[in-house]
């Protein structure tokens, strides 16, 4: 539990309208569960950062850092921690040339959108992703043969001691959903990606047919984490789960998609524990039928 003098603390930075406590993370979550964080802290600006990641790591007070929260599977137990949330307080997108300098906040779809306004191609498989840019570093997101890796530039992140560092392309140790970000204490603070001459029409064709795709293959229409299991080699997810015979299996309000097998979705009513039930007995029957193991892409958060 987080004393007296650490709330004061934190709102010596942070205005307290942007520090709730009991905060129900079903509120910040594209699964739409979970139970509450002690405290979310909305951040707005990265000085912010600097000065309370050191000190909570100094107290040994566990955070988490969430942007859109569509990547995160929060407990029903909620989470005894600070969390502090890279959203919309700290988004700004700016264009100069074929490069747009993105803070970690600003949504993927927004920034190829503002691409797209611009006459700048190459980001446009981003324009369905629900993530922030910062997660979707973190993660190299990516859909329809596209990658935060082919676009990434440079990366300024933090660490937990509150230093700043510039990463190129190289250091960022892009790989299939994973970065050097993921694999250390690294926070990411802003980007900047390279884009291509294009024409806004016919990259708005694009991202239309893109779109129009997700809505035909993808339960949209539910909350969800996305793709709940990384590709595995030589395989695909959703059709693994199909052919194990697992289209529609349900526990509780959670259910394996009928639309797309690699989505695990919330029909309304589901807990964590529902969600993470059915993503385990996934996981066992594919490798028992298949000897295959398919890797959750979604991070637990909290105690299960």
């Amino acid at each position: 539990m987080l004393n007296h003098d650490i709330y004061e603390y934190i709102q010596k930075i942070v205005p307290p309208e942007d520090v709730m406590r009991n905060e129900p993370l079903k509120k910040h979550t594209t699964f739409r569960v979970g139970g509450e964080a002690e405290v979310l802290i909305k951040i707005s600006q990265r000085e912010q950062l600097l000065r309370l990641v050191p000190f909570f790591k100094k107290l040994e007070i566990d955070f988490f850092i969430i942007g859109n929260g569509s990547n995160v599977l929060v407990s029903d137990k909620g989470y005894q921690g600070v969390v502090l949330q890279i959203g919309e307080r700290m988004d700004e997108v700016s264009v100069d040339g074929n490069r747009i300098t993105v803070q970690a906040g600003a949504l993927m779809s927004k920034t190829a959108a503002i691409a797209m306004d611009h006459n700048l191609a190459g980001m446009e498989f981003a324009s369905g992703i629900p993530g922030t840019v910062g997660g979707g570093i973190m993660m190299n997101a990516g859909a329809y043969g596209g990658e935060m890796e082919q676009i990434t530039e440079s990366v300024l992140i933090m660490d937990e001691a509150g230093e700043l560092m510039e990463l190129n392309h190289d250091t960022m140790e892009f790989g299939y959903r994973t970065s050097v970000v993921k694999n250390r204490p690294y926070i990411v603070l802003e980007a900047v990606l390279g884009l291509q001459p294009g024409d806004a029409e016919e990259i708005r064709a694009k991202m239309k047919r893109f779109a129009a795709e997700r809505r035909e293959k993808q339960p949209l229409e539910y909350p969800s984490a996305g793709s709940t299991f990384k590709r595995p080699d030589g395989h695909y997810a959703g059709k693994l789960i199909m052919d194990a015979g697992m289209r529609g299996f349900r526990i509780g309000g959670a259910c394996v998609s009928e639309k797309h097998c690699g989505f695990v979705i919330n029909r309304g009513n589901a807990t964590a524990a529902d969600i993470l039930e059915v993503i385990k007995e996934v996981q066992d029957r594919v490798y028992e039928r298949f000897d295959v193991i398919l890797e959750q892409e979604v991070v637990c958060l909290g105690e299960f």
